[in-house]
């Protein structure tokens, strides 16, 4: 089911810079008891990707009602929420372009991610490798052609999540997810201002910890590193915390942490 601009229609204008441009941004929910869970960390992430595309902010209480509204036909589902730019000239200028397209929709829950997060994932390392571009990094943006390249590899190797490098060899993130990693009792996750997702189950995560009083050091590394953890686990605002049983031949046994978060989550919602 959509929204569009409040009224259900599954269409936009042929010029709409979302479609012509890749003009917008979302954010993608966990529709949970009839509502959005981890709210204020999506009202977060809309309120700075609006700021730093200068895009207009909407009206956020609106929203929620919206997805509420869409989440009723549900016991869990995946919510969508899309701002555009609106319609648009041929060129590149945003001038004119006054009146955002808001599209807010409801999906089916890909229900695999139950198994995931009790049995854990195998990771492998995907070939692609992701660009740097400090402009939109953190963002997601509508122009997500690096993850359907991705995910191609992923179906075409029949792998479900890959580890993804930039090409500095850096360690960003997995195709669909966040990244964590544990060595004895420091936590580490990629330092995403070249390239990336800063997902809004990563800033959850980095919160409890810090409430547990750890802190969630950031940095660009390479594989070894993360080869070298004692404990992996990956996010995102649908898997939740889904725990890393191994990567290529290195094996993780210990989820100590995964299991922390998975109760404070479950506990959240």
């Amino acid at each position: 089911m959509f929204l569009v601009n409040g009224i259900s229609a599954t269409t936009v204008s042929a010029q709409d810079r979302g479609l012509t441009l890749g003009d917008g941004l979302f954010t993608t929910l966990y529709l949970k008891n009839h509502q959005p869970t981890l709210w204020p960390y999506h009202v977060a992430r809309l309120r700075e990707g609006c700021a730093r595309l200068k895009l207009p902010l909407p009206d956020v209480d609106r929203l929620y009602e919206q997805c509420c509204q869409l989440a009723a036909g549900y016991d869990e589902a995946c919510g969508k929420i899309i701002i555009t730019r609106g319609a648009g000239g041929r060129g590149y200028s945003p001038q004119g372009c006054d009146t955002p397209t808001i599209i807010v929709s409801a999906h089916p829950y890909p229900i695999h991610y139950h198994d995931w997060q009790f049995s854990g994932i195998k990771l492998e390392v995907a070939e692609q490798r992701l660009g740097c571009q400090p402009m939109l990094a953190g963002l997601k943006t509508l122009n997500r052609l690096e993850q359907v390249l991705l995910k191609n590899e992923l179906d075409e190797r029949s792998i479900p999540e890959a580890i993804v490098l930039d090409w500095q060899d850096h360690v960003v993130e997995a195709v669909t997810a966040n990244l964590f990693w544990r060595k004895g009792e420091q936590i580490f996750t990629p330092d995403l201002k070249l390239a990336g997702v800063c997902g809004v189950m990563r800033a959850f995560v980095i919160q409890q910890l810090h409430s547990w009083q750890y802190e969630v050091t950031s940095v660009s590394t390479g594989l070894p590193a993360l080869l070298d953890a004692d404990e992996v686990w990956i996010t995102n605002a649908l898997m939740g915390v889904v725990p890393v049983t191994g990567i290529q031949d290195v094996k993780y046994q210990d989820h100590r942490f995964v299991q922390r978060l998975q109760n404070a989550l479950a506990a959240l919602a």
